[in-house]
């Protein structure tokens, strides 16, 4: 009899130690806090972080780019003249001290990191999307608005912010782009299913990887610069559902994809975690993937966040992920995205615009 409850006391603890590493085979994202920004009805685009002195960066477009104190839990800042600008957000250089708003009037303003005062605008072109910097060439390379015949890539020499040169690339919807942190910056073209391989030192594309059989309307990028693999997080055309793709940076084949989460406009590479991020605005949700080899990959838990969260980024000295969204409705009246989703938001209202925190 003794033996037979040992036997079922062994079974049953042998069973819920199978059930708990199932159930807990996960890191446990999850939302730590949600603070609400007073003010209007802004859209918005782009986040960064300034991870030495955590500041969170919000591209809040007529409201400005804002300065948010996670630790105060409020903004403390709007730099400069960015709110007459509209402020799409900022890329952060520290090794200049150097912040750029990137504005949809076509200006960047630069601004110090350390004392967050700007300096006066740099009128650069009619229209301006967003920015990015490659350590490598040590030069700001900007998006800017898509012409008739395509669009302009603009590189300016940090930290004189003189220009470089000029590339046109057939695409008229460029998104993302990083760097490898060596020799190359890969930038997404949302309309053509392709990513651009560019040598900013040269000034010139070096190839274009078509990555149209697994990714419709490449979003994201980020560089894995050690394993030479890319990063593209895509929101999905007809058949192809919304995806994370692999690429080998050396000859753009791609190594992996798997299905993510619908409307994603930002992607993050944390190194030291071996994790990859994608945050996805219609499904509301983020995808957790592991790494586990330069072609190896697994989806390793998909989060719960709110309808619109689409752009995130990530403390890398405290591994939390900061994404923004406000209450929003679509309203028929005026013109929908409806090639991101039907009922895409374009209206939203005051005092709901949200930052959220992510850790484990």
């Amino acid at each position: 009899m003794i033996k037979h409850h040992l036997l079922i006391s062994a079974t049953v603890t042998a069973v819920a130690l199978a059930l708990s590493s199932s159930v807990f085979a996960f890191d446990g994202w999850h939302q730590q806090k949600a603070t609400v920004i007073p003010g209007k009805a802004s859209g918005w685009d782009y986040v960064s972080v300034d991870a030495a002195r955590h500041h969170v960066f919000l591209g809040h477009r007529e409201e400005g780019l804002q300065v948010f104190d996670p630790t105060l839990g409020r903004v403390i800042k709007v730099i400069g003249n960015t709110a007459l600008n509209h402020s799409d957000g900022a890329v952060l250089i520290p090794e200049f001290d150097v912040g750029i708003s990137n504005n949809e009037d076509g200006t960047i303003t630069p601004f110090k990191l350390s004392t967050l005062e700007a300096k006066p605008p740099i009128k650069v072109g009619d229209d301006l999307d967003t920015s990015h910097y490659d350590p490598v060439s040590k030069r700001l390379v900007l998006n800017m608005g898509a012409q008739a015949d395509g669009t302009e890539i603009v590189m300016l020499d940090m930290p004189s912010l003189k220009e470089a040169g000029r590339i046109k690339v057939t695409s008229k919807k460029v998104e993302g782009a990083d760097s490898d942190g060596k020799a190359f910056f890969f930038l997404a073209a949302q309309d053509i299913d392709k990513v651009y391989k560019i040598d900013s030192r040269a000034g010139k594309i070096v190839a274009t990887y078509d990555i149209g059989s697994a990714c419709g309307r490449p979003t994201a990028v980020a560089v894995n610069g050690a394993d030479d693999r890319v990063y593209v997080s895509c929101r999905g055309r007809d058949a192809i559902k919304p995806s994370l793709v692999v690429l080998n940076g050396e000859n753009g084949k791609i190594v992996y994809h798997a299905e993510i989460g619908a409307g994603n406009d930002s992607i993050i590479y944390d190194a030291s975690l071996k994790r990859i991020f994608t945050a996805n605005g219609v499904s509301a949700n983020l995808n957790v993937f592991q790494v586990d080899g330069p072609d190896s990959y697994k989806l390793l838990e998909t989060l719960g966040t709110r309808a619109g969260m689409r752009t995130m980024a990530m403390d890398t000295k405290t591994h939390v992920i900061y994404g923004v969204a406000a209450e929003g409705s679509a309203d028929t009246a005026k013109p929908i995205s409806k090639v991101v989703s039907p009922f895409y938001a374009n209206s939203f209202f005051p005092n709901t615009y949200t930052v959220m925190a992510f850790g484990k």
